[in-house]
């Protein structure tokens, strides 16, 4: 299947409009970051109490919104499914059972002749919480630090390894600034969300690299940025083709996955696209980069040692 038969694009030749675009993308992360006050933790992280309980019949959910704040439980979320309510409680509780007991005589006072029955109550602590952030900063640590080894191991450059954990830490910023901008949840499934969108980026930036490392061999008295895009052209078809079919998944998994997959969705789909962009257009132009200025200063040298030897 080829849908770029006889690609001939000039991508080094424009890198300089794609290191602005991953400027202005980084941008507005740090916009989402001011324009939200920072990320959106859920009870994972900040601790908390997680909440469902069923009513006998139907409930509206803006009654029972009113209910809980004439409690004055604090900070909440609600999510609701007919008779079904998830309620979330932010840092406001000293305990499980407090907080139970606040919720079951609000729900009695608001809903007399509709019993309400406790199907899930779960208590996070502050300190689970902690531990759960520092959990995160060292999965991610840890994935950068074997990624970096793993690519410098395979392609026998410190290089390479730098400019592909570049692309993954371009790709895990920008969508989590999209997380951040959208106002949604930071919880344990958005972490796992990150590190898969790492993991999906590396993949297509190693099949990037190794077609770059073949055509070296073979091109070797080409010039460095015409191999680069003879790579890139090469490997089009095969990064848009896979790349589609995991958005196309990621898209049903958005529009008809439910409340508790809509998340991971939603950072799939950005993140699949930031994969393929960072791939094609940050790590091999800046692989180019340093190459091209690591060639310069070894002319220079050379042609100084000429002067001197003279």
């Amino acid at each position: 299947m080829q849908i770029f038969k006889s690609a001939n694009i000039n991508f080094i030749e424009k890198r300089r409009n794609f290191f602005l675009f991953t400027a202005f993308m980084l941008l507005i992360t740090v916009f989402a970051f001011i324009y939200r006050g920072g990320p959106n933790y859920g009870i994972d992280f900040t601790g908390g109490v997680l909440m469902q309980a069923s009513f006998q019949r139907d409930v509206d959910l803006q009654n029972v919104r009113k209910a809980l704040e004439q409690s004055k439980l604090g900070s909440f979320e609600l999510q609701s499914s007919d008779n079904l309510i998830l309620i979330r409680a932010k840092k406001n509780v000293e305990s499980q059972d407090e907080f139970e007991k606040a919720v079951k005589e609000a729900m009695r006072a608001e809903f007399p002749n509709n019993p309400m029955a406790m199907d899930r109550v779960e208590y996070v602590g502050p300190s689970v919480g902690a531990y759960l952030s520092k959990q995160a900063l060292y999965a991610f640590f840890f994935a950068f630090v074997g990624m970096i080894a793993y690519v410098a191991f395979r392609f026998k450059s410190g290089l390479w390894g730098a400019a592909a954990v570049l692309g993954i830490i371009h790709d895990v910023v920008i969508s989590f600034g999209f997380v951040i901008l959208a106002n949604k949840e930071v919880n344990i499934t958005v972490i796992a969300a990150l590190l898969t969108v790492a993991g999906y980026s590396i993949n297509d930036t190693i099949v990037l690299f190794d077609r770059i490392k073949e055509n070296l061999r073979f091109l070797a008295k080409e010039d460095f940025g015409k191999v680069i895009n003879k790579s890139i052209n090469e490997v089009l078809t095969r990064t848009v083709v896979t790349s589609l079919t995991v958005f196309i998944v990621a898209s049903s998994l958005f529009f008809f996955g439910g409340e508790v997959i809509h998340t991971f969705a939603y950072i799939m789909l950005i993140g699949t696209s930031l994969g393929v962009f960072s791939s094609l257009f940050v790590c091999a132009p800046i692989v180019y980069e340093w190459e091209q200025r690591r060639r310069n200063r070894f002319k220079i040298a050379a042609k100084k040692g000429c002067v001197g030897s003279r």
